[in-house]
């Protein structure tokens, strides 16, 4: 639901001839938050594991347990990325078939590449992996800090 919800906003703004198009940074700002928090609803009873980084935080936190009653062990944790992984590539493959048509259309290969990606615009990559490190942070520690809450 993420990366449906999430790439195909971005499809969206981004590919020719869409009614969405040019849309903006902040159109797409707000369907990823939709995305996430629908991601979320849809996943609550995993313990909303949308993402390989939250599984690993909450493993690394010291989590005894993922979701309702699935003790973490490595097999728990390997189904969860496999999970993880699985969801995202399906996820991806609808949008490229509910955009197939734009996708052709698209003279700019950026664009197409813009869809499930993202790229610094300026590229650094010191300071790129500083922020990707930053966010990543943030999300688990978010997490972590709501799952405390219950």
């Amino acid at each position: 639901m993420l990366t449906l919800l999430g790439c195909g906003v971005v499809a969206n703004v981004a590919l020719a001839k869409n009614k969405g198009l040019g849309g903006g940074f902040l159109m797409v700002t707000f369907g990823w938050g939709l995305a996430v928090f629908a991601g979320v609803i849809v996943a609550y009873n995993s313990g909303a594991h949308l993402n390989p980084a939250v599984t690993i935080g909450l493993v690394a936190n010291g989590a005894t347990e993922f979701g309702s009653g699935v003790p973490v062990n490595v097999i728990s944790v390997l189904v969860y990325f496999a999970g993880e992984f699985l969801g995202a590539f399906l996820g991806a493959v609808v949008v490229w078939i509910a955009y197939k048509q734009h996708f052709d259309d698209e003279p700019e290969a950026a664009n197409k590449l813009g869809v499930f990606s993202t790229g610094p615009a300026i590229r650094s990559y010191g300071w790129n992996l500083a922020t990707e490190i930053i966010g990543t942070f943030v999300l688990v520690f978010v997490v972590i800090a709501f799952g405390r809450q219950g």
